[in-house]
């Protein structure tokens, strides 16, 4: 008798192992292409009608902050800064008039993590960029940064964020100056880290009673079970306990929350978005982007979120209509993957006919 089950077993197992390889093949069908990813590998700044669209006259400069924590402090896990929650603001801001510096903690070159399923055309145009990898090649070290000379500070994401920002006291008078003389300070994903130990002239923390958001202990955990016990702190609980109010948004998805003239971002996802509220707080109307085809993905997966899939399937079908070819059902797999992961069985099924329907479209 136990043979048999250990025959039906493995039966099953084996059954089990080929429904999953089936499954994954099917699905990569409905993923970008390596051709096409190479076709936009060689995109130069140049070609992006967004700058070329650069406004005229000098509007002052901005501080891009760097993580200078690498892998080294904890091998085997990509930590570094965020190249897509560089690159992206890094034109937003340019665009619309403001030069950019860079700056690290410890300055010179710090280790970024490139993730090759996210970059578009905008992160390949950074990488081809001579200007702008020059500046992340010799950063400045924060410790030589004179507050007086930005508009806005931007403090961009990493891992690495969790280990050198907090504690970092150039970091906290930069901020405390900047934010108390009616500056904008903004933050993506894991830099708002920069802001946990900030305290103003009167002693009260900056971030008690504000309003923020950054990665959220659930996107943290869903990715890596360990990470309370690999990573100082989880960020979401960290600005917590400083009395700021936490909003999160669904994970992975485009949130961003401003109080006054303090902007923050949930993930890489919320960068676009993040950069043109700090060009508003600013002052100015950020200049007109056609949107990316990731962020033509979120759109569809924000409506799915907010009204299910009949109301999603009408964002691709329009979407469609404007530009074929134009959404990154890549976005939507991986959606699909992440709801299979949280046995979210039907979210699953639902996310993978819209990659469908989004694919059926770019084909014509």
């Amino acid at each position: 008798m136990f043979k048999k089950v250990a025959v039906w077993f493995g039966v099953f197992i084996v059954c089990c192992v080929v429904a999953v390889i089936s499954t994954a093949t099917w699905l990569s069908t409905l993923m970008m292409g390596d051709a096409l990813r190479e076709s936009i590998r060689n995109t130069q700044a140049s070609d992006l009608a967004y700058v070329n669209n650069e406004v005229k006259g000098a509007r002052g400069r901005i501080l891009a902050v760097l993580t200078s924590t690498g892998s080294s402090a904890i091998p085997g896990k990509n930590l570094g800064y965020e190249l897509t929650e560089l690159s992206r603001a890094y034109y937003v801001f340019q665009t619309n008039g403001f030069e950019v510096d860079v700056a690290s903690t410890l300055g010179g070159e710090p280790e970024v993590v490139i993730d090759g399923d996210d970059i578009g055309v905008y992160d390949y145009a950074f990488l081809n960029d001579a200007a702008a990898q020059a500046k992340v090649a010799n950063t400045t070290p924060i410790a030589n940064v004179n507050a007086e000379d930005y508009a806005a500070i931007y403090f961009v994401g990493g891992k690495g964020a969790l280990f050198d920002f907090p504690d970092n006291k150039t970091i906290q008078s930069v901020v405390r100056h900047m934010f108390q003389k009616g500056k904008v300070v903004g933050a993506i994903c894991h830099g708002p880290a920069a802001l946990l130990n900030v305290e103003l002239s009167n002693g009260d923390f900056l971030l008690a009673g504000k309003q923020v958001t950054g990665f959220t202990n659930a996107e943290e955990l869903f990715l890596m079970p360990s990470a309370k016990e690999v990573f100082p702190f989880l960020l979401e609980s960290e600005l917590k306990r400083r009395n700021a109010r936490f909003f999160a948004g669904p994970l992975y998805l485009d949130n961003i929350v401003t109080d006054g003239k303090l902007i923050t971002g949930q993930n890489p996802w919320s960068v676009w978005r993040t950069a043109d509220a700090m060009i508003s707080a600013l002052g100015y109307t950020p200049v007109s982007r056609a949107i990316t085809s990731q962020e033509r993905a979120i759109n569809v997966l924000m409506a799915y979120q907010d009204g299910g899939n009949p109301v999603a399937q009408q964002v691709i079908d329009v979407s469609s209509k404007s530009c074929v070819n134009c959404l990154d059902g890549n976005l939507i797999v991986m959606h699909a993957l992440v709801a299979a992961l949280q046995g979210k069985i039907g979210k699953t099924i639902d996310l993978i006919a819209l990659a469908r329907r989004a694919k059926k479209h770019a084909q014509g």
